[in-house]
């Protein structure tokens, strides 16, 4: 997360308090919080966040908000909207922070929604352009909602004035409408300009390179990433992402090394970098053994890592670097997910198969249903499964062609051979059920979820703006 801004505070007394926190040792500090934040140390970013916020400073209740959106219990993201609530009465940035998490606020309903595009709108006109890309977002996912709407022609009237996010928002675009790599020049040629002003484009450029395979492009882009980060101009968070692109197999030919390298230099100063580490070494074994993975995993739970629970839950759910152990994985699961979406598909799963011996259907479709609608096909198709196999639950032939639809729709693996299976066998009035079903749960997740929910989830703000 980007350094947050120190603003004015509230009041002659109150200014006082925090001018004497900012020189004496153990009192809260905005500075510091921002700092443990972007390092990921995120107990100390709470601690100083939540003394700041209680006493009224608008910049420590955003950032103890975005803590609490990041966590996934649901009284913690409570919390988290009271927070961005509270901080929007006065500030344009809570604005767009308190939009953009209603837009993208699990089940939200349309009210919210509309809530949501009236304080983006607000706060851009305000000036907070940071609110520009989650609306287009919010377009693009809702567009029932705003049928007179068209995201292109908003887009393009945001780049003639020159607006950085806007370049931002058509990046966001060809990549909701499958057309990226059909915009390689467009998309270097934005980043490059505007390279200084959105960290983002670190990230882009090194996936623009990868996808063409130019090495020579993209070494001289990672050399001047190091150097920026080393003059801390790029923040930590967004070399780990460019170290992601060049791991990702899906685009072009990966690195695997360059990214161990990347990571190696980044994590004593950003834990989850030792998560990723491992993350790597598990996707690339020639890159180490069990007992390395395990020493990066320990580093990463020791600085509260969620993301090194899920990892060492999968390992021992898949049994394929270490004996499986399903207590084990379920333990570390439950750990990860308040915060970890994918944790739920494997505990979904261990409830689903009986792994734990014996099958809890209702556990297995809750968890199942979480991952699902955090964007996952796996877990869509698992619940297809599960509503038709009817392996310790009764079968329902329309919520299992309920959420078989939704797996085919995302090309999930076996999909189309369970709805061939299915269709035949089910009934007029299942039929019927199922279509009402199905748009219910379309409803709850948003027309064009899958290909946006997780630009809602990682879009950054732009920094320096």
């Amino acid at each position: 997360m980007n350094a947050l801004a120190q603003h004015p505070l509230r009041g002659v007394g109150l200014a006082l308090a925090v001018s004497l926190a900012a020189g004496c040792a153990g009192l809260p500090d905005q500075r510091l919080a921002d700092e443990a934040m972007a390092r990921g140390d995120l107990a100390t970013a709470q601690a100083n966040y939540q003394a700041l916020a209680t006493l009224g400073y608008t910049d420590a209740q955003i950032g103890l908000a975005d803590l609490q959106a990041a966590n996934g219990d649901s009284a913690a993201q409570a919390r988290a909207e009271k927070l961005y609530r509270d901080a929007a009465e006065t500030s344009p940035r809570a604005r767009a922070r308190l939009g953009k998490w209603l837009a993208a606020k699990p089940g939200a309903s349309e009210a919210e929604h509309r809530e949501a595009e009236q304080l983006l709108t607000r706060a851009f006109a305000e000036g907070e352009d940071s609110a520009l890309v989650p609306l287009v977002v919010l377009y693009l996912q809702y567009p029932q909602t705003w049928p007179d709407v068209n995201p292109q022609q908003r887009i393009d009237q945001w780049r003639a004035q020159g607006l950085p996010q806007a370049d931002l928002a058509q990046i966001i675009l060809y990549r909701t409408q499958g057309t990226y790599n059909q915009h390689l020049g467009e998309v270097e040629q934005v980043c490059q300009r505007w390279l200084t002003r959105m960290d983002v484009c670190w990230m882009e450029l090194a996936t623009v390179y990868q996808i063409q395979g130019n090495a020579d492009k993209q070494k001289a882009h990672l050399d001047r990433l190091r150097a920026a980060h080393k003059t801390g101009h790029v923040p930590p968070e967004r070399v780990e992402s460019v170290a992601q692109v060049l791991a990702d197999a899906n685009l072009g030919k990966p690195d695997p090394q360059a990214a161990q390298a990347l990571l190696t230099e980044l994590a004593p100063e950003f834990p989850a970098a030792w998560v990723d580490l491992a993350k790597l070494q598990y996707d690339y074994p020639e890159l180490g053994d069990v007992n390395q993975m395990l020493d990066y995993l320990k580093k990463g739970q020791d600085a509260a890592q969620p993301r090194a629970e899920l990892l060492l839950g999968r390992l021992y759910y898949d049994g394929k670097w270490m004996p499986q152990d399903p207590q084990k994985a379920e333990q570390h699961l439950l750990k990860a997910a308040p915060s970890e979406p994918q944790a739920h598909y494997f505990l979904g799963q261990i409830y689903r198969r009986g792994y734990l011996g014996k099958v809890y259907p209702q556990k297995a479709a809750d968890h199942l249903l979480i991952a699902a609608r955090a964007g996952s096909a796996s877990a869509d198709m698992a619940l297809a499964q599960l509503w038709s196999q009817g392996r310790g639950v009764q079968v329902d032939r329309a919520a299992a062609y309920v959420f078989g639809t939704l797996a085919q729709r995302q090309q999930a693996p076996a999909a189309a051979d369970l709805m061939s299976q299915l269709e035949p066998q089910m009934l007029p009035a299942e039929r019927s059920q199922a279509q009402q079903l199905l748009k219910r749960e379309e409803q709850a997740r948003g027309a064009n979820w899958q290909a946006t929910v997780s630009l809602m989830q990682n879009e950054q703000e732009a920094q320096n703006l």
